[in-house]
């Protein structure tokens, strides 16, 4: 007698038991509904390609009411925020190349007797370009801005400025990319998005792996400690986190023609930190899975926040306050700002590691939880 080519009893089982399965194994289950939940809400709420209220510094060298007017103007424009004065334009140009502030407002002394003659003062505005998406419609529109910004202050004698062009000069400097080249900024920023990715994933994978073979037996009857594995795990990952480096700065000069403002030797100090920060990482999820599936699922549920909430794909401070929040806990988020830093804006070691601190603060806690999961998977 044949067997019926599909069995509703023998499929009911086949199906319950995966059902069984699943409810075992949570931490996939989780990683199932999670990363599609954090999908939703990023792209839902935290994407915006059209930021707004960027922080705007005002070197302000004319107290005239047609100066207060300009800066009133900018105030209410929702492109513009002014989080003050800055007695120099050296003050404003630092905030500026550290990234402190999206734009620095110059008015010019003796404006307002410029304005009286009818002999169109010069209006300074400086943008940091290095993200020409970030700043492109806030500079279209203070440019509209400035057709109606003393409309209402020009009258009298001065009325018959109040209808034609404005009556100054407004000159916009888009700063460290003035000819809006995304290339500029995608390509170094690469850099930390293919570090992110490899060596959370492959750290993660390299202990999980050593588990599932039985190898770890190994390892527990030699005499190594816990730090001396862990450090032997993570060197060779290191060397090839710096090939992945130098294959793409050697991509980003040749065939992508980024120029390198600052020392190399700065970028590869800087990456250090970085690598150790996502070996660390990797390593303690490596003591969390008990599978290598599960080793890449945790890698995945960590980089796909890095590369929304980073500054990468969107504007950073096109986000909601509490999206920045997130990516500032990120490290990717801070590496980024110190890469194209190094190539864009020729920063040095005290400006990279202004950015780097937070990511070296990132590693010594991650490498802190994952010496202690260590040790207790060992035990």
């Amino acid at each position: 007698m044949t067997r019926p080519p599909l069995s509703f009893r023998r499929f009911a089982a086949i199906a319950v038991k995966e059902f069984v399965q699943m409810r075992r194994d949570r931490l996939t289950f989780a990683m199932m509904v999670g990363i599609p939940l954090i999908q939703l809400m990023i792209f839902g709420f935290a994407i915006n390609t059209d930021p707004k209220y960027l922080p705007t510094a005002v070197v302000l060298r004319d107290r005239s009411p047609f100066a207060r007017s300009i800066v009133e103007a900018m105030r209410n424009s929702e492109y513009f925020q002014i989080v003050g004065e800055v007695a120099s334009e050296d003050e404003a140009r630092r905030m500026l190349s550290l990234g402190e502030v999206q734009f620095v407002l110059n008015i010019p002394e003796d404006f307002s007797r410029h304005i009286a003659r009818g002999e169109r003062p010069a209006v300074l505005l400086e943008a940091d370009a290095t993200d020409p998406a970030a700043t492109g419609n806030a500079l279209a529109a203070v440019s509209e801005m400035a057709t109606s910004a003393l409309r209402h202050d020009l009258k009298g004698p001065l009325a018959q400025f109040a209808s034609g062009p404005p009556p100054f000069d407004l000159r916009m400097h888009r700063k460290f990319n003035p000819e809006r080249i995304t290339q500029y900024n995608v390509v170094p920023g690469l850099m930390g998005v293919v570090l992110t990715m490899t060596m959370v994933i492959i750290t993660a994978l390299a202990m999980t792996r050593e588990r599932e073979r039985g190898t770890i037996e190994m390892l527990l009857a030699t005499p190594a400690r816990p730090t001396e594995v862990m450090l032997g795990k993570i060197v060779p990952y290191i060397l090839v986190g710096y090939v992945q480096l130098l294959l793409i700065l050697a991509a980003a000069i040749i065939i992508f023609q980024v120029p390198v403002e600052g020392d190399p030797l700065v970028l590869f100090g800087a990456t250090f930190i970085f690598i150790i920060a996502n070996l660390s990482v990797g390593l303690t999820f490596s003591t969390l899975a008990t599978n290598q599936l599960q080793a890449v699922q945790m890698a995945f549920f960590f980089f796909l926040p890095s590369i929304l909430l980073s500054g990468f794909m969107f504007p950073f401070r096109g986000m909601p306050l509490w999206a920045q929040w997130l990516g500032e806990c990120l490290p990717l988020t801070h590496f980024l700002r110190a890469v194209r830093g190094v190539f864009l804006k020729g920063h040095g070691v005290s400006e990279t590691m202004y950015f780097m601190w937070p990511v070296a603060l990132f590693a010594v806690v991650a490498i802190v939880v994952g010496v202690k999961r260590y040790r207790q998977t060992l035990d």
